[in-house]
């Protein structure tokens, strides 16, 4: 790892200087001490010592971190390089996690519906909408998110009423994707359909007459029904549904769960932190424990881990209607004036200071401010995930192993989950570490399209500017983390993949 680290910096910094020239903004100079500032910039940045030399220079910088005495020299701005990546860093983290973790949970989820239902229709549809996804280049994405998420919804605000056809609209859109999602026969397909497209029809007319968009709320019935959604789906996946003892641990973490709705906003006040929500989620998260270990004293381990992922999952809709509590303060604040989604930058420099004190209202904002590039790269990321998995899962299906399992009479869930999609998540394993680690390096279109100081724009900065310690500051951080998540991904295998774990 050290080696490839080593040559790959080597050749990037060469690369780098003799393909750059500091010197070549002095050509059309006309300043009387303009001899004296190409002497100067020969000194500073040591352009009359060869590249290989120079790289040495630096590097010795970076291997003094081993004594304590780490340094990577200084921008062209004569600003720490280290400083600058300092706050570079978190912007950038902020940004790519939710982003690559929303791609991967539901970019392989639908990934490997998708193969389970080869050649249905929903499968011809995910595949259609993931090629066109794969296909927009990501700052077109952008504008168009800006344009109609962002404009046009803050307009919207002004009369947030929803036109009856674009009500049925959403509603037929929103019935076929779920019934794409539940399969079945011809009759069960429109069955799902009716009933999903009349679900959400309710639900935005009720929406559009309340004008719930100026204060958005879940309250204990939205929450209690999402934790109930949670509880089934999980139960699903881990014991099936026709598990009684699966489905009491499930329902009755969600039925815990509504319980809890009222107590637990004692926890969330406005003067609160990150560790009032991670009190949050450890209440919840210990109650579903509980209850798994309740329900059996057989298999307690299964029954635990419903109640842990319900609880957990669950969760989330509770931290959320908090948020969405302070939103109408939000909206109304001289800070927003009434347009709550920005297009640009990562925060909102208006707010007072007693806002920026409430945890709510800052985290609002901050959310606000990730909305939109969030969108962006999720989308782009999404479609590779879905394809990726569907293929995997494919080819694991067509094992001998697989018919073995079919042919020894196990359930078609069983075959799938336990045999199908742990086995199918071994070529994925490289793909999904190394995502992590290049988003890491700078999404530089992305934060350029909405105006964030991260590491991509970091890193573009660096080249056109000619600044050398700041582009090898990019580099090495970005180099480490991918030869550290192929590193990674290796002692992952063993996890996902038995055989492949040593044993002595």
């Amino acid at each position: 790892m050290l080696v490839i680290v080593f040559g790959a910096s080597f050749l990037a910094y060469n690369l780098q200087a003799y393909s750059s020239d500091p010197l070549s903004a002095f050509g059309e100079s006309t300043a009387i001490n303009k001899d004296y500032l190409i002497a100067k910039t020969i000194r500073d940045l040591q352009l009359d010592v060869p590249p290989p030399i120079r790289y040495f220079s630096w590097l010795r910088g970076i291997v003094a971190g081993l004594w304590g005495d780490f340094d990577m020299g200084l921008s062209r701005s004569n600003i720490p390089v280290s400083e600058i990546l300092a706050m570079a860093i978190p912007v950038t983290i902020k940004l790519v996690i939710t982003a690559t973790f929303l791609a991967i949970v539901f970019g392989i989820s639908v990934g490997m519906i998708t193969a389970i239902r080869q050649y249905s229709r929903f499968d011809y549809t995910m595949t259609f909408f993931s090629f066109l996804l794969f296909s927009l280049p990501i700052f077109w994405v952008a504008v168009l998110l800006k344009e109609f998420m962002a404009i046009q919804f803050n307009d919207f605000l002004a009369d947030p009423r929803i036109p009856p056809v674009v009500v049925m609209l959403a509603s037929l859109v929103f019935g076929f994707v779920l019934a794409g999602f539940a399969g079945g026969t011809r009759v069960q397909f429109f069955s799902v359909l009716a009933g999903a497209a009349l679900f959400a029809g309710l639900v935005l007319t009720y929406v559009s007459a309340t004008q719930w968009f100026l204060e958005p709320s879940l309250g204990i019935f939205g929450v209690s029904f999402l934790a109930l959604c949670n509880a089934v789906i999980v139960i699903q996946l881990i014991t099936g549904l026709d598990s009684k003892k699966g489905r009491n641990a499930g329902i009755g973490t969600a039925i815990a769960i509504a319980v809890l709705y009222y107590p637990l906003q004692l926890v969330m006040s406005a003067d609160a932190s990150v560790l009032n929500v991670i009190a949050v989620f450890s209440i919840t998260i210990t109650v579903g424990i509980l209850i798994g270990i309740a329900v059996s004293k057989i298999d307690r381990r299964v029954y635990m881990r419903i109640g842990l992922f319900t609880a957990l999952i669950s969760t989330f809709p509770i931290i959320i209607d908090r948020f969405m509590a302070e939103f109408s303060d939000y909206l109304n604040s001289d800070a927003v004036n009434g347009r709550p989604v920005p297009t640009l930058g990562q925060a909102n420099d208006l707010l007072t200071p007693e806002q920026l004190d409430n945890f709510w209202i800052s985290g609002l904002d901050t959310a606000l401010h990730l909305v939109l590039p969030t969108i962006a790269l999720t989308l782009i990321s999404f479609a590779g995930y879905v394809r990726f998995s569907r293929g995997s899962l494919l080819e694991v299906l067509n094992m001998d192993y697989i018919r073995t399992a079919r042919a020894k009479g196990l359930n078609e869930r069983t075959v799938i989950v336990r045999h199908g999609m742990r086995n199918a998540m071994l070529p994925l394993t490289t793909i999904l570490v190394n995502d992590f680690a290049g988003l890491i390096g700078g999404a530089i279109i992305t934060e350029g399209v909405f105006a964030w100081k991260g590491m991509g724009q970091v890193f573009n900065d660096a080249i056109r500017n000619y600044d050398l310690n700041l582009f090898m500051g990019v580099f090495i951080i970005s180099a480490s983390l991918t030869v550290l998540a192929n590193f990674v991904a290796d002692l992952l295998y063993g996890v996902v993949d038995p055989r492949i774990r040593i044993r002595k």
